[in-house]
């Protein structure tokens, strides 16, 4: 992976990791050890959602350019689609407190989003990568007389 999708992953996940982490102890202060396992789960499943995004579509940016912002816009509503399949699957779970789950799984995906905004807003990115291997030197086109 690139430097700049390394940096942006970077910037993106760890906000998101950190506002999980405070969700899960205000989870566990509020619903106890089952509120904080549930937003530990949503915490990691938007990272990995994400993230798993995040490559895809730096990929597709790099192999085939003319279809990234289609490819982009599929693979955002294909990972809001995903996050609420698991909320709905999740709804009635006994293993962790669905509501802690729920909730955390939203505000980590927007921390996500604005984080990989303002991380690509921030980010110096060449429009036009230069080819160094087949840089020639220029000639002179002045007058030769």
């Amino acid at each position: 992976m690139p430097s700049n999708d390394a940096r942006i992953l970077l910037q993106a996940a760890v906000p998101t990791a950190a506002v999980g982490a405070i969700a899960a102890v205000v989870s566990g202060v509020v619903a106890g050890g089952k509120g904080a396992l549930g937003a530990v789960v949503a915490t990691l499943v938007v990272i990995l959602f994400m993230g798993l995004g995040l490559y895809v579509l730096q990929r597709t940016a790099k192999s085939l350019p003319h279809l990234f912002q289609a490819m982009g816009l599929l693979l955002y509503t294909a990972q809001i689609l995903l996050l609420f399949i698991f909320v709905a699957v999740f709804k009635n779970t006994s293993l962790f407190n669905p509501k802690s789950f729920a909730l955390t799984l939203v505000v980590t995906t927007l921390v996500w989003i604005g984080a990989q905004a303002r991380a690509h807003m921030k980010a110096k990115i060449l429009y036009v990568e230069p080819d160094s291997s087949k840089a020639e030197k220029p000639e002179n086109k002045g007058h030769s007389s």
